[in-house]
């Protein structure tokens, strides 16, 4: 191993460190201040990360977001779910059903075609799980509005990975496509990994959490979350929702526990933070300054249409009027999810990949930078409505 290796791991443990030490000061979104610190120590900044590090990306991603999901999996506990359950429900489908048309149609307006159009309104539903737990983490609030939030997080991503399966068939069968091939390769990611992660979350549930009473071991919390992972990128199912479901499944099931997840809590940390400055070495302000009106157009219809669909969700979930404007502005922070469904639309129909990818990347950098501030606010003003 290269010592600039380990002297760059220790530097960006360092700045991770300063930079939350900031936030805890000034209240400004960690999760921001980690993404700029890999912007300037990226290839768009300095270029000062070994690419020996930079290539740990991909599989770090992987780890901090299966941890990420365990804990949101662990906010679908049945008394959060009697409490909140109707609104988590309603809320989610309403601010992805709402997405999806808003975007598609405002940019079928200025001029897009109806298919590419649709590939983006269903790109734009992907929100990013691990920068709107960890602004609700730093926040310290724990009440019905961000257990809500935390709970639409964590069942999204299934939401939007469905929609988006079913805008590829139309949009095949549109541009003259024949076949059904992308809904059953959704129905094997969504259903294959709820699958897996009962039948690790089943045993798991019965077996950890008994050397120590109620709490399982460090290496026990290590073994899932890399077994989940692990078995989910070779089955080639979403990891995101096995961790989940294990997640959720441990919470429920396991009686004998009273502190399931305080170890992945303990461990995650650092994963998360490595992780969101190496994401944030891998943005390209280049591509966001050359986005241009389809770009800018597609900012806009994604914020109105999050808003529009959260307040429209929480009317029909009957939660309390001041907290309706604020879940879309909270669900905003975009990202990993949002790339993969852009990749994926772009090798179907490479006609429009260049336009896909571009507009996906360079929107990500704006939402993944500005996304976790409007979390923030979005806690922070709900917080003062209550207060008064």
């Amino acid at each position: 191993m290269h010592p600039s290796l380990l002297i760059a791991l220790g530097a960006l443990f360092l700045s991770g460190l300063l930079a939350d030490l900031i936030s805890r000061k000034t209240g400004f979104p960690r999760v921001t201040l980690f993404l700029f610190i890999g912007l300037a120590a990226g290839g768009t900044g300095f270029d000062l990360i070994p690419p020996a590090l930079q290539g740990w990306y991909d599989g770090l991603s992987v780890i901090a977001l299966t941890m990420v999901a365990f804990l949101l999996g662990g906010a679908l506990h049945r008394d959060n779910l009697r409490e909140h359950g109707r609104a988590i429900m309603t809320i989610s489908l309403a601010i992805v059903v709402g997405t999806l048309a808003i975007v598609s149609i405002g940019l079928t307006v200025i001029g897009l075609p109806l298919g590419l159009a649709l590939l983006l309104g269903a790109i734009a539903t992907a929100t990013d799980p691990a920068a709107t737990n960890d602004v609700i983490t730093q926040s310290g609030v724990k009440n019905g509005f961000t257990q809500t939030i935390r709970g639409v997080v964590a069942i999204d991503d299934v939401w939007g990975l469905l929609i988006f399966s079913l805008v590829l068939v139309v949009v095949g069968q549109l541009q003259g496509h024949q076949g059904l091939e992308g809904l059953g390769l959704a129905a094997w990611e969504v259903g294959g990994a709820i699958t897996l992660g009962l039948v690790i979350g089943m045993p798991a549930a019965m077996v950890t959490g008994r050397l120590r009473d109620g709490e399982p071991l460090q290496i026990e919390a290590l073994s899932l979350v890399f077994l989940s992972a692990g078995l989910s990128l070779w089955l080639e199912v979403s990891f995101l929702i096995t961790g989940m479901v294990v997640g959720a499944v441990i919470v429920n099931l396991a009686t004998h526990h009273t502190k399931e997840f305080n170890e992945i809590s303990h461990i995650q940390w650092p994963f998360v933070v490595l992780f969101f400055i190496l994401a944030g070495a891998e943005l390209d302000m280049d591509v966001a300054r050359t986005l241009g009106a389809m770009g800018v157009g597609f900012i806009v219809l994604r914020t109105l249409s999050r808003i529009i669909g959260g307040w429209a969700g929480a009317r029909l979930a009957h939660v309390p009027p001041r907290e309706g404007p604020w879940y879309g502005v909270a669900l905003l922070p975009q990202a990993g999810v949002a790339i993969g469904m852009a990749l994926i639309a772009a090798q179907r129909f490479p006609d429009w990949g260049a336009e896909i990818i571009a507009l996906t990347i360079g929107t990500t950098v704006i939402f993944e930078i500005f996304g976790p501030i409007a979390t923030l606010i979005a806690i922070k003003r709900t917080q003062q409505h209550k207060g008064n």
